[in-house]
């Protein structure tokens, strides 16, 4: 495939899926900007309330790669009538696991939460704002569901669509329900979980029924007796990928808890940082969802070496994009942070962080893609391994010592942050490179 028609092809696709992708991250900002003018308490309570809810729907968020992952296969192997089957498994398995554990949780919010922050009235805002925002785990398992056709069958801009309508809704409900505005009670920070929930069941509503009318000729919903290959083939997929969210969800937490050590104040700075980090590294993260499709759809039709080469162009795509994206935060870093602080000193103190931020998630797009990639060839358990590894064995020890225990603050746990980013890389690119993933069969 010539160069330029390889590009083409990214773009066409990873752009959607980028703007898919902004969905828990343009959730969380919108959030934080709307909850910051309340103050530092309300914005390190909802800050802790969305890292537990990270956890919580991070036992979900496997479903997405392995329907996506699936459905390009079956494309690829040009059975086309079956390409609709790990939809509904995936719809079944969301409603058998993901209900009766956002009820669980909801049920013990409170201990969770003061986990991360014993402050009573930090707590209490936190665990309002999760109970709502985890009410809402359900719809995501769903929409993942939905997102792995969209995205398996390379139209990932009919999911944008539905997001926008999601989002819309998201600021008007969750902006009346903190401020009591447009005839709705005035909740305070948890109104902007409420807000949000409300807003993922409508945009669920309007992707459930899109996908009906879509998918139905691939085998949406028609069910056979013999399918429990099926389901092992999307658990096989979904479960190490879920495995790896959770850790990764639960790494955060943990990240979260440390900051916490130092304050208050550093726990609100650092509830930014990350969400404007999560924000940044959606352009790798969608040319990496790319990357799964693509990678897959080549596997399944045989061309081993069209799928290494993919690989590779969406890297260099993604790099380029991140890097220009991160220019704001190089050379404005105090008036994006003003838009979350109201408090200068917060932001003097926050201001090379963000940068250190920047320059961690251009180091990290390596890692991001090519953990995609090897996602579309079916290596979950290797990315599950190096992923976990990295972060529980390398980076929170690490930051724990050097922030806390030596007394280097919230810039030398950054700091920690820059050199796991670079690592991780190297060695993700360095198991692309290898090619053992080309053997793997799904």
């Amino acid at each position: 495939m010539p160069a330029s028609r390889r590009y083409k092809t990214i773009l066409s696709l990873g752009l959607p899926i980028i703007g898919g992708m902004l969905s828990q991250s343009v959730i969380n900002l919108v959030d934080a900007a709307l909850v910051g003018r309340l103050g530092a308490a309300a914005l390190a309570g909802i800050g802790i309330g969305s890292y537990a809810n990270f956890v919580a729907i991070s036992l979900v968020l496997g479903l997405s790669s392995g329907v996506q992952t699936l459905v390009a296969r079956r494309r690829g192997e040009q059975r086309f009538t079956e390409a609709a089957r790990p939809v509904h498994w995936g719809i079944l398995i969301s409603f058998i696991y993901a209900l009766p554990l956002s009820l669980l949780f909801i049920a013990f919010s409170a201990p969770l939460v003061s986990l991360m922050n014993p402050d009573p009235a930090v707590a209490e805002i936190a665990s309002g704002y999760f109970d709502y925002r985890t009410a809402a785990m359900l719809a995501i398992g769903l929409n993942l569901s939905f997102r792995g056709w969209w995205n398996g069958t390379q139209r990932p801009v009919i999911y944008v669509k539905v997001l926008l309508v999601t989002h819309l809704l998201n600021v008007i409900l969750s902006y009346a329900l903190i401020f009591g505005h447009l005839g709705l009670p005035r909740l305070g920070a948890p109104g902007a979980g409420l807000g949000t929930a409300i807003a993922l069941y409508i945009g669920c509503l309007c992707n459930a029924f899109l996908v009906w009318r879509d998918a139905r000729p691939a085998g949406f919903m028609k069910i056979r007796r013999q399918s429990s290959s099926a389901i092992v083939s999307l658990l096989r997929l979904s479960i190490p990928h879920t495995v790896q969210q959770l850790l990764f969800a639960l790494a955060i937490c943990v990240l979260v808890w440390i900051v916490g050590h130092l304050g208050t104040q550093e726990q609100a700075i650092a509830h930014v940082l990350i969400n404007l980090a999560l924000f940044l590294i959606l352009p790798a993260v969608g040319f990496g969802v790319a990357a799964t499709s693509l990678v897959s759809h080549a596997l399944g039709a045989g061309k081993t070496s069209e799928a290494y080469k993919w690989g590779w162009a969406v890297w260099r795509t993604a790099i380029i994009t991140v890097a220009v994206l991160s220019l704001p935060l190089w050379l404005t870093p105090q008036w994006i942070l003003s838009i979350f602080l109201q408090s200068q000193s917060l932001i003097e103190q926050a201001a090379l962080p963000l940068q250190l931020t920047a320059a961690g998630i251009c180091l990290d797009v390596a890692a991001i893609v090519f953990t995609q990639a090897l996602l579309g060839a079916g290596a979950n358990r290797t990315v599950l391994l190096i992923s976990s590894l990295g972060q529980w064995l390398f980076f929170l020890p690490l930051a724990w010592l050097i922030g806390p225990v030596l007394g280097f603050g919230l810039l030398g746990i950054w700091w920690v942050q820059l050199l796991h980013r670079s690592l991780s890389s190297m060695v993700f690119v360095h198991i692309w490179r290898a090619r053992k993933w080309i053997n793997i069969r799904i």
